[in-house]
């Protein structure tokens, strides 16, 4: 039997990552080895904190070709906040270059009168791929738990999976492609929302048992 590998990297929120698929029925193992991750059935990648620490940190770990590889393999991949920006080619936040799994770049918030940054709490998706098996089950333009001050800026319009407005400004809230999914907010703070997509993701994983 696979298993599900949560990547560590000293950057993620773990425990309540891991507690959020505990209760959507799956077991999780928390690793930092090229080899697990290579011998893993799927794989979630969650994060939080700055963008250069976390290249950096997974780089030093050996953690990149891993992950590029399971993406390839056609593996369940699930990016959670700062999981979603690394895909990326590169930040404005910092100087690292990302892993460039997804075209485009993580930019910054722009300031306007009485918006808030960083863009934290509650706030509603508009889902850009309704069909997408990690939106099954949800209500119509859900509600999500937020904290980012930066955004991801994909080149690429059809990789869009959710969209959020914070003041004026949409962003993209998720990304999807084939077996690559990642999302900006936290599922696992986000309550029933959050529970059911996690529960989708540990079905996607038994579904190719």
């Amino acid at each position: 039997m696979g298993f599900l590998a949560v990547i560590d990297y000293d950057m993620g929120n773990l425990h309540s990552a891991c507690k959020g698929l505990e209760k959507a029925g799956i077991q999780p193992k928390i690793t930092d080895s090229p080899q697990d991750i290579a011998e893993a059935e799927a794989i979630v990648l969650p994060g939080v904190g700055s963008f250069d620490p976390a290249v950096q940190q997974l780089r030093s770990r050996g953690l990149e070709e891993p992950i590029k590889a399971a993406i390839s393999a056609g593996k369940p991949f699930l990016g959670i906040c700062l999981g979603l920006q690394i895909l990326f080619e590169g930040s404005e936040e910092g100087k690292e270059p990302g892993l460039g799994i997804i075209k485009g770049k993580v930019r910054r918030f722009h300031s306007e009168p009485n918006l808030t940054i960083p863009h934290m709490g509650w706030n509603q998706l508009q889902l850009t791929q309704p069909n997408l098996s990690l939106w099954q089950g949800l209500i119509a333009d859900p509600y999500v738990y937020f904290v980012h001050s930066y955004y991801v800026d994909p080149v690429e319009s059809d990789v869009k999976a959710a969209v959020v407005t914070h003041g004026s400004q949409t962003v993209t809230a998720a990304i999807a492609r084939d077996n690559l999914m990642a999302v900006q907010f936290h599922p696992e703070k986000s309550s029933d929302n959050g529970l059911q997509m996690l529960s989708n993701f540990a079905a996607m994983v038994k579904q190719k048992r």
